[in-house]
This record gives C-alpha cells, structure tokens and sequence, in this order.
C-alpha cells in the first residue's frame, strides 16, 4: 500500500531534490509533518535539506504582527464593549457565555471575509436593498428570501423586539471589538486570518515555495491566500481525493454530486493537483469490509483483542504487518479508557494522538470537589461546612496521602452524624488545615487553588524520586500543571482588573475549562499502533482499520452549532452551515477507508440516552454504493444471566463455638440476646447469621434523609424527653398537667429540637439544629405525633410512669447437644406504665399496620406477615411477668393511628373472623411463650438446623446483606 505522503515525498523529491530548505510545507494538522518527514527522508540515499513543516493555523500566526488572545481575555474585552454600545446593564457573569458565542460568529464573519456591515445592517435596510447586492447569486438572494419569509419585521414579538435590537448594535460592537483588540495587539484567530490576508505581500515572504498537502475544505480567507499565493508562482497544492466519488456516473439523473467530493471538486478547478489523476483510483482495489453491530459502546472495546491479534498475524503474502499500518480511530472519544485497556499485550508500542480528558484524572475531581468545598459547601451565616462537600474531600487519595488525620476524622464525622462542622474541628493537620480555611472572594479562591495544587505535586515529586513513575502518571502529573496554569491565568486576570466575576460563575467557568481540557499523550507519532480521533486521521492513511461507534450523531456530529447569525443569513453570505459540516466529515470518511485493505466498522445497536442505535448514514451509503462484498456481522455480549444459588451456612464446630463464646452468660457476663435478634432468625436464618454469628453489619454513613428507623428514634427520645418532665416530681401523670402541656406549642417543638441534636445532628444542648427543608417537615411531624401521644394520655389519665427506655433482661437456661446454655435475654422498653392493678408494656410505632395473631404459635412461625412487633412486646411482658405481681398488659401504640377516642394500644388476639380477646393479663399466654423461646433458643443452638435463606423474598428488599444473599 503506497500512502498520500509517500506519492507526495516523491514527487515534491523529483521537482525540487534534495534541497528543500527553501520550502515550507503546510498541513491540515501538525500531525501528518511527523509521517511526512520518514517518507521524505527515504526518497534519497543522501542527507538532504529539510523542509519547514507548519500548520495552517501556524502559518498565519507567523505573519501576523497580533499575538493570539487568551479565550478569557478576549470574553472580558468584549464584554467591556458590549455594555458600552449597548448600555446594558448584564454583569459578566450572564454575558460570558454568551460572549462565548458571539466571537464565534465573528471569527466565522473574519474567515469567510464577510462584510460585517452589510451583514449586520439594519434588517428593514436588508429587506429593502436586498435586490442591489451585487455579490449575492441566486441561491444567496433565495435563502434572504426564505429568512424574511420566516422572520416578519412587522408582527413583533418581545422575543424579536430583543433580537433586532441586538442585531442593529452587533456591527458597532464589531468593529469597536477590533479597534479595542488592536490597540491591545491580540486578536481571535478569525481577525488575525482576515488581517494578513489584506497585508499579504507574497514577494516578501519568507520560502521560495508553499507546498499546500491534504486540504479539503478552505475558507474564504484560505482560498485567497492560496490564489495570492498562486499567482505569485510560490505554491504547490496537493489533494488527496478518490475519483469513487469526485467522479460520478453519468447516466444518474438527475447529476449526482457526492457529497465527500464536493469541496475537493471546487479547489481543484481552482489549484490543480501536482499529482496525477492515475494516483487517485485506489477505492475500487481488493478490500475485506466488515460492518459490525455491537450491543453497547463496551463491547465495541472487548472485541479489539480479537481484531488486533487478527492483523498482527502475517498476511496471505507472508509480509509482517508493522504496528504503525494499524488505526483504531474513535468516532466517540469518550471510549478513549476503554480502548486502552483493551489492547492486548501482543501491541509493543501505542501512539495516542488524542487528547487525555482531563476530566478523568485524579486533579479534575480534586479541583472540583475543593471549588464545591469553598461555594455551595461553605454556609457563610453559620460559619459551618457541609458534610457532603467535606467527605469529598477527606475521601480524596490526594487527601489520604497528604494527611494522616483525614480518613479517622471521616469516620468520626460519619459516627457523630456531623451534618455541619466547623471549621475549627476540621484542622487535625497542617494539610487540613490548608483545606478548610474558608475563603471569600473570586481572588482568594483561586490562589487557595493553587496553594493546593502545590502541596499536590510534592506527590509526583516523589514518584519520580522513586521510578515508580508509568503512563498514567506522567499523564496525571502533565494534568497538574496544565490545571495549575489555568488556574493562575485566571489569578492573573483577576488581579489586574480584567475579570470581574460572581463566585458561582467563577466555578461555572473553571469547571467547564478543566472539562474541556485535554492532556496530550507523549511519544513517538510515526511508530506503534495509532489510537485517534476522526479529526486526527487527516491526509493519513492505514492498511488495516477499525473505527468505534460508527453511529449517527457521531459521524456526523448531531445537532448544529449555536449562533446569533440566523441559517438563512449564513448561507446567503457565505459562512460555515452544517451542509459544509457534513460534507467535511464524509470526506474525512471516505478518504480515510480509500487506501485501507481491512476495513472493520462498528456501531453500537443500542438505543439508550440519545444515541438511536443506528449506523452512521455513511456506512448506509457505503453500503448501497460500495464496489465491495461488506459481510454484516454482530457481537454477542458473551454474558449470560447467572442462576441465584441457594446459601446454606451450616453449623460447624468452629460456628457453634463462637455462638457460646458470643452469648453465654457465665463466659461474658454482659452478653445480651435481643428480640431484634430472635425477630431476626425467624425472619430470616442467614440474616441472623451474617449478623448475629458472623459479626457483619453495614457501613456507617451519614445521610441528610431520615429513614423510618431514624424517625422512630426521634420520636421515642421526644417522648422520653416529654414524660421525664412531667414525671420530674413524681410517678403520677395528671389530665391537667397534660392538658397544659398541649397548649405550649414552643414547649413541645423544643423537645423535638433536643432530641435531633442528640440523635441526628450530634450537637450540643446550646446549639441550633440546622434543618433543611426535609429535616424541618420530620421535626413538625414528630411534633404532631407528641401531640396525638398526649392527647390519647389524656384519654387515659391519671396513671403512673413506671419507666422509659427501661432495660430488662431475664436469665434463661436451655438444653443443648453440648450441654446447658446460660442465656440473657431481654432489651429495652420503650415506656412502662401502671394503672389500678394493670402495668401496661407500650411499644411506640410510628408506622406499620396494627396486626392480630391467631395464637401464640404463629410468633414463632416464620411466615409472610408474621407479626414481629407484638412477638417483642410479648417477650418483654413475658420478663415483667416474672419480676413483678400486676397483671401484665402488652401494647403497641400506633401513633398515626391513634386519633380516635376510643383507640386502645392493648394487642388483641384471635382466629380470622371471630370475636378477638384483648391480652390485658399475660399470664394466661406466659407458659407456652416460654416454652416456645425455650425450644426456638435450642433450634438455634441445634447444629443440624443450617443458617438457610426465607422463603418471602418481600424481607429482602431492605435487607443490609441482599447482596450477599443475591435473593
């Protein structure tokens, strides 16, 4: 395979020899300069002069007297100009994107020599003298025509009261940009093109010849440069093209005009190729074409090791394939981590001419997390940070290997659900320390940033020290820097008056420069399998290639370009429309596939987010035009759904062991079995397993959400704060005590506010509780429920407070294989209280369905809706009943149920649809309760009774351990 570079090295090597020093050859791209040179280099078995190799965008840099403006610079300039000529009153923070978007127009106005003008005129002028545009052919005139038909002047709304009044400024603030621009000596890149072109004097240039290799499309700024150019006798072009598609057949009516050749057929007629036509059949040679369609963007990926082994191996000729006649190009570059993960190790060396996101590095997310630290995660009424902002932070690796302090001080905020520390509690360490200084102001932010950034690198700085350095890391080192610059470039702006912005902008902005930023990979271009980007491939070529998600709304890009200059307008001037964007990325298409042996293209068939799931439309017209057999084939995602094993944990020695060593009594005196526990085996045998034998629980973690359990809490801690109160000059809960309780509204609110500084919030009894808006309606709720408790009381008043949060426990002993186990068994009480010859066991719910079991036997069966509320209620009765002589009234108090006069907390019992017996004395249910614990306490103890998973797969959907169990 003879590339585009080659014929050109050897045909510039015929028409000029060996010196070339007088020769500047211009490219697309810096890229295509490193192959150029190798196959310049091997025309000749002498040393020979060496050509200049530049870009085109180099080229006019060199010949401008303006120096390129920094982006941000040349937003605040304009911004400065438009509040003069507008008058407007819109800060900067509004402006700058926008501003973003206007010298975008203007460089598109400067590269296609638009007469800025005419082209901003008053849109009634437009209308009126739109017939005396001489420069406007028939086309031109047609979509004028079709923009006046699509925008009435005379029906205004406010929408286009603002747009024409824009429209009429944007001429003013054109050339007032530019004079502004010039007296500061910079420019955009469009001013700069415009400005050499009509100062171009080509007889003073500096080489003899411009050698123009591999252009497509030109600018208008381009094409008259080249025709200067030209006519002077200083240049030599040369195109790279197919006659596939330059040369259509005749017979098609109407003509057919490909739209990959539509550009190249115009600057050929214009500058003819130094190459011959003969050089440009190659599209029809002998190729293998595969279509592939894979089930995600992944899969694409998985399969390179299969198509790269398959390339690597010698050809039917036996020539070796060389690593560097191999391309993977990414139609979407987000694949770019994938992809390199998946080159297998067959592949020596790699050439990556794309871009490293900086976005996906250590120092992007670092950034970021500090930026959301010092704004949103900083209030400046409290004094406090946020946890969520904090965590980020202290998670950090960077954090992690810079402080010693930070991971115990994450854990400790997480123990104490520290929602808003304060700074000073933060500062373990000197690095700490750095961190969470608040800082005020746009100025501060950033040298904080910096100041940062500096403490980071001493990382690196050690890596190096110690050779432990590889790819990754020199890319996450180059990432420092690059964000260190930017950063600092936006200090410096900042500190000389020139960016003037509201915090929130200023985060706006640095996020979404470090976002777009690239890091470029380091090496040797012209050996090693190439990965790029469409863009990259220019006037290269590849025997075997592969291109990724070749999908619509890839190749081509999706969706046009933002502008303040309306489709119409721009096509009856002569700007940049996504017609041309099309045409361009077709030609790249074909041009890269014309001179390629293997061809395999993939595109993904999924149709998730934006992406349809459908080929691109040039693989469709390739499909349909292509002089080629294309095989279709798919990938399968080789997984397939694996099969839920069933667990069972069964009671080994070792198992058995370590439950005695847990709980009997005489071996750790304070060993406590609970209801929770007991609930827990009947719900669930490997529940209690991991939790209860196995020692396993789920990591702390702090959530501003409040879960049921968490509510619960609050609530029972009000209560207990509530009665503490009334009980604090005796036992006896009076009516009017009560009474004057449900009128001081403030009275219960604190009590609600006392219990979430102690439950939720960590804080002390001097602090104020920070709710935010979901935290504030759980506190008015749990004080609606203290109400409805009071209020159902009063129903039941007078009567005496026994006890709350009352811990009982009650010794068991139990038979076992292994001999007599002693057993503690007990927990605690929410609230006992007494009336007449009754104590009443209450058991608060704040949510839940009130039940009634058929017996005593369905407690310790486990089943769907087995009723484990009442099932602890009744073990606590069962320890009363043995501890003192009043009869014994289990109760549940549903809470959000309790509005009713009449509404009793005493558990009922009896068989569906007969008359149920409230359990206002436990004695008479005390002897089969215990026999029933007795004989569950020995199942549990049995060693041939395994730890299985439950049957009601309904307890899983809450469970800490359901990926463990995979039910």
């Amino acid at each position: 395979m003879q590339t585009f570079l080659q014929l050109v090295a050897q045909d510039l090597h015929q028409k000029i020899g060996n010196d070339l020093s007088r020769v500047a050859i211009v490219f697309p791209n810096k890229r295509a300069s490193l192959f150029f040179n190798e196959y310049l280099a091997a025309q000749s078995n002498r040393p020979l002069w060496s050509p200049a190799y530049v870009s085109i965008s180099e080229l006019f840099r060199q010949l401008s007297p303006w120096k390129l403006g920094d982006p941000i610079r040349l937003v605040c300039e304009l911004y400065k100009v438009f509040r003069e000529e507008t008058r407007s009153e819109e800060t900067l923070d509004d402006f700058y994107f926008w501003g973003e978007l206007l010298i975008s127009d203007f460089d598109d106005v400067d590269k296609n020599l638009v007469d800025a003008d005419r082209l901003f005129s008053n849109l009634q002028d437009l209308k009126n003298i739109m017939d005396d545009y001489e420069f406007l052919d028939s086309e031109q005139e047609e979509a004028i025509r079709q923009f006046f038909q699509n925008f009435s002047i005379e029906k205004r709304t406010q929408l286009k009261e603002k747009f024409i009044s824009l429209w009429d400024k944007l001429g003013d603030i054109y050339h007032h940009y530019h004079n502004n621009l010039t007296e500061l000596g910079i420019a955009y890149e469009g001013m700069m093109y415009r400005q050499v072109m009509e100062e171009l004097q080509p007889d003073k240039l500096k080489y003899d010849h411009y050698v123009f290799v591999g252009f497509n499309v030109l600018n208008k700024v381009e094409t008259k440069f080249f025709e200067r150019l030209h006519d002077a006798g200083k240049a030599l072009f040369y195109w790279d093209y197919d006659i596939f598609y330059t040369r259509l057949p005749r017979e098609k009516t109407p003509p057919y005009t490909h739209e990959a050749g539509e550009f190249i057929l115009r600057n050929m007629k214009t500058f003819p190729n130094e190459l011959p036509e003969t050089a440009f059949d190659v599209l029809r040679n002998p190729k293998k074409v595969r279509f592939i369609s894979a089930p995600t963007e992944n899969a694409q990926a998985r399969y390179l090791p299969e198509w790269v082994r398959s390339v690597l191996r010698n050809d039917e000729t036996g020539v070796p394939v060389r690593e560097k006649e191999n391309a993977i190009v990414l139609c979407n570059e987000a694949l770019l981590l994938p992809v390199l993960h998946s080159i297998p190790s067959e592949v020596k060396n790699v050439n990556i001419t794309m871009g490293f996101p900086l976005a996906q590095t250590p120092v992007y997310s670092f950034i970021t997390a500090l930026i959301e630290l010092q704004t949103s995660g900083y209030r400046t009424d409290t004094g406090r940070y946020l946890y969520e902002a904090v965590q980020t932070i202290l998670k950090h690796p960077y954090t992690r290997q810079l402080s010693d302090s930070a991971e115990n001080l994450e854990k400790q905020l997480t123990k104490d659900n520290r929602f808003y520390p304060l700074p000073s509690e933060l500062k373990q360490d000197g690095f700490l320390e750095q961190v969470f200084t608040p800082q005020r102001g746009i100025s501060a932010i950033c040298q904080y940033l910096t100041d940062m950034l500096r403490e980071v690198s001493v990382l690196y700085r050690q890596e190096t020290e110690t050779k432990t350095d590889d790819i990754f890391n020199q890319l996450y080192r180059e990432s420092l820097f690059k964000s260190y610059t930017l950063i600092n470039r936006l200090l410096s702006l900042i500190n000389n008056g020139e960016l003037t912005l509201q915090v929130d902008t200023l985060k706006r902005l640095l996020c979404r420069l470090l976002a777009t930023s690239n890091i470029p990979f380091h090496g040797e271009p012209a050996i090693g399998m190439q990965v790029m980007g469409v863009l990259e491939t220019r006037n290269l070529d590849f025997r075997n290639l592969i291109m990724l998600s070749l999908n619509e709304g890839q190749l081509p890009k999706g969706g046009g370009e933002s502008s303040f200059i309306p489709y119409n307008l721009r096509k009856a001037f002569g700007m940049t429309t996504i017609e041309h964007k099309n045409a361009v990325y077709a030609y790249y298409f074909y041009r890269l596939i014309q001179r390629a042996e293997n061809i395999t293209l993939l595109y993904n068939i999924s149709s998730n987010g934006l992406n349809r799931g459908e080929m691109s439309r040039f693989m469709l017209q390739f499909l349909v035009e292509s002089p080629h057999d294309i095989s279709r084939e798919y990938l399968e995602a080789g997984q397939s759904p694996q099969s839920g094993r069933e667990i069972c944990i069964e009671k080994t020695p070792e198992i058995i062991a370590r439950m005695y060593n847990r709980y009997d009594v005489t071996r750790h005196p304070k060993a406590l079995f609970s209801p929770s526990a007991l609930n827990a085996y009947l719900d669930c045998r490997l529940r209690f397993y991991y939790r209860y034998v196995a020692g396993l629980k789920a990591p702390d973690e702090v959530s501003a959400e409040i879960d049921s359990a968490l509510f619960g809490t609050i609530f029972h801690r009000s209560a207990e704060l509530v009665y503490k109160d009334l009980t604090a000059n005796g036992k006896e809960i009076r009516k009017e005590d009560l009474e004057q309780l449900l009128r001081n509204d403030v009275k219960l609110q604190n009590y609600v506010d006392t219990a979430f500084k102690e439950e939720f919030f960590h804080i002390s009894p001097t602090e104020k509780p920070e709710y935010n808006g979901t935290q504030l309606i759980n506190a008015k709720v749990i004080a609606s429920y203290l109400r409805q408790l009071l209020r159902n009381d009063l129903q039941y008043a007078p009567f005496f407070m026994e006890g709350m949060e009352e811990p009982v426990n009650e010794i068991m002993e139990i038979e076992t294989l292994q001999g007599k186990l002693t057993l503690n068994i007990g927990g605690t009480i929410d609230r006992m209280d007494s009336k007449g010859d009754t104590l009443r066991i209450v058991d608060y719910k704040t949510g839940g369905t009130p039940k009634t079991p058929e017996n005593i036997k369905q407690l310790f069966t486990p089943a769907e809706g087995r009723p484990n509320y009442i099932f602890q209620t009744f073990l606590y009765a069962s320890i009363m009943c043995s501890q003192q002589s009043l009869k014994v009234a289990p109760s549940l108090l549903y809470i959000h149920r309790a509005a009713s006069e009449t509404y009793s907390p005493v558990i009922e019992m009896g068989e569906p649809r007969q008359p149920k017996i409230p359990v206002n004395n436990f004695a008479f249910y005390e002897d089969e309760f215990r026999e029933r614990l007795k004989n569950l306490l020995q199942e549990i103890y049995n060693p041939e009774e395994p730890f299985t998973q439950t049957e009601d797969t309904k307890k899983c959907e809450f469970c800490d351990f359901k990926d463990l169990c995979k039910r």
